[in-house]
């Protein structure tokens, strides 16, 4: 379903008369097509198949390169993502680090950023988006493990309440093996020594 920019603008000008501005002054004239706009792109996987990157598939035994067979997971670190927390309508961005334990068919590893992309441009809570990033994943790829990481900012911890600037937040979701600590834990390791490797965020 697409954005309704008309009523996002309408909208935008009621609130800002409700905090007592007046839209019509020059900072604030172009502020509702402005929110139409970002509104637009923030919520643009409202309605969308997030599992429609996911059909086509590689077959890796009669695929281009039967001869190079994974033999251990496929893991896709450092997803840059951004989303909207529906608490208060604020950001949260972060990184997606993705991994999966192949059966017969793989997927080009662009078409799991876009799962994550659809999915993280609605309005969400980063634990229900890292556990609809593995069910997308495990329903729709032949996969016998899925490992969903997530490491975000959030906009209403760092800029309300106890505005904890350095903090951040850290979920798991799990499918398949990787439902089993033991067996999910030399890829957390893995995640998180290569991030430590990388140093600070450029």
């Amino acid at each position: 379903m697409a954005v309704d920019r008309e009523r996002v603008e309408r909208l935008t000008r009621e609130l800002l008369e409700a905090i007592g501005e007046d839209p019509d002054r020059p900072g604030l004239k172009q502020t509702p097509s402005r929110m139409a706009e970002l509104y637009t792109e923030f919520f643009a996987g409202v309605g969308e198949d997030a599992a429609a990157p996911l059909a086509r598939t590689i077959s890796i035994s009669r695929g281009p390169a039967p001869e190079t067979l994974p033999s251990g997971a496929v893991l896709l670190r450092d997803i840059r993502f951004r989303s909207v927390c529906e608490h208060h309508l604020l950001p949260f961005a972060g990184h997606a680090h993705i991994a999966y334990l192949p059966g017969e068919q793989v997927v080009g590893l662009g078409a799991l950023v876009k799962v994550v992309e659809i999915l993280a441009a609605r309005p969400q809570v980063q634990e229900r988006l890292g556990e609809q990033i593995a069910d997308t994943i495990a329903e729709h790829l032949d996969a016998r493990g899925v490992l969903v990481v997530l490491d975000a900012v959030h906009g209403c911890v760092t800029m309300r309440g106890g505005r904890q600037a350095d903090a951040s937040t850290l979920t798991i979701a799990a499918r398949g093996q990787y439902s089993e600590p033991v067996a999910r834990a030399e890829l957390i390791t893995l995640i998180g020594t290569l991030r430590q490797a990388q140093g600070p965020e450029q």
